[in-house]
């Protein structure tokens, strides 16, 4: 009944998406794996442009494949994360290569995939090729939760999260597909985490949490820690033809391979970060108000100095880029602080 009825609600109120396929389509693989790794840790309203971004530029997998990875980097800026825009190309090279193009079916094929874990491999299995498999986000995790009252917080329980999920699987006959995107959309759209519209609620007869009226209370959360502060200095320098000047960060590390503005190294807590040598080459003004960045594992505050520079040289780290190029490369940390500085300059 539980599957029965959230597969009648999907079916009248799933929302229209670019990577979701029409009832008389198939679905394809490449737009099912590119979605799923840009909805990680991703909302829906902030991945369509960019999804539909690079299918416009990369319309296949062998097109994807055959890029320089700089330019898929560059084209992911502003989506965080940026490890999964390398792991994206360097899987697209070896589906092609070791699979002659074709996203493979069993799971033990799928998890030696660059990027894709267990998640992502059920949900290719799922939703691209319609089989039975436990696809479990955090959404479905919230979901699963309340509908058995989990007292547990999700982080530490998993396992039985997991178990309980798979109650809903089993061998069942049908629409696989349509069942894994129906449970993440109703954590989506209806169990969300605040506020749960349960009077909307296709299986809220048969959750728990609602008929003990502890929807609010479930699941429960894990006390807040504190992330580590790092400071340093970030410099905006702009030349007489108004272009900036930027380096390619290193191939690893946080932001590898990134375009990002010159910047000190990153120094925690109370410690004095050092300029780099390029703050004794311009006369910089620093700005009074800071940037302010969050990171998975710590916050940053970020002191702006800006300058214009009166030569236009480049060298094997910085070299000069335009305004309008610089804008739809720069990762959201740099963004905002040119976002500042612009501000400052008008």
């Amino acid at each position: 009944m539980f599957r029965k009825n959230l597969l009648q609600w999907y079916k009248a109120n799933k929302r229209q998406l670019p990577w979701r396929y029409n009832q008389d389509e198939m679905a394809d693989p490449y737009k099912v794996w590119m979605s799923e790794i840009m909805l990680q840790q991703t909302v829906v309203k902030t991945v369509i442009p960019y999804f539909n971004k690079f299918i416009d530029r990369w319309p296949t997998v062998h097109d994807l494949a055959a890029s320089p990875q700089e330019d898929i980097i560059d084209a992911w800026a502003g989506l965080g994360y940026y490890s999964r825009a390398r792991n994206l190309h360097k899987c697209a090279q070896q589906i092609v290569q070791d699979h002659n193009g074709v996203f493979p079916k069993e799971e033990k094929e799928l998890l030696k995939l660059a990027g894709i874990g267990a998640y992502t491999a059920a949900a290719i299995r799922s939703i691209a090729y319609n089989m039975p498999a436990n696809i479990i986000d955090g959404n479905v995790e919230r979901v699963i939760s309340r509908v058995f009252m989990l007292q547990t917080p999700i982080k530490q329980n998993k396992s039985e999260i997991k178990d309980k999920a798979s109650q809903f699987i089993g061998s069942f006959e049908g629409n696989h597909s349509d069942y894994a995107q129906s449970l993440m959309e109703l954590g989506a759209k209806i169990c969300i985490p605040k506020t749960p519209r349960c009077e909307q609620c296709p299986v809220s007869d048969m959750c728990h949490s609602f008929k003990n009226n502890k929807q609010l209370d479930i699941p429960k959360p894990l006390p807040k820690i504190e992330k580590p502060h790092k400071h340093g200095a970030v410099y905006v320098i702009q030349n007489y033809k108004g272009e900036y000047l930027v380096e390619r960060r290193e191939e690893k590390g946080l932001l590898a391979n990134m375009i990002g503005l010159p910047t000190s190294k990153w120094v925690k807590g109370n410690s004095k970060y050092e300029h780099e040598n390029i703050y004794t080459l311009y006369n910089f003004q620093h700005i009074d108000e800071k940037v302010n960045h969050v990171f998975t594992h710590f916050t940053l505050q970020l002191t702006v100095y800006t300058a214009k520079a009166p030569i236009e040289a480049s060298s094997n780290q910085y070299f000069w880029i335009t305004e309008d190029k610089l804008q739809s490369k720069l990762p959201s940390v740099f963004q905002k602080v040119y976002d500042l500085a612009k501000a400052q300059d008008s």
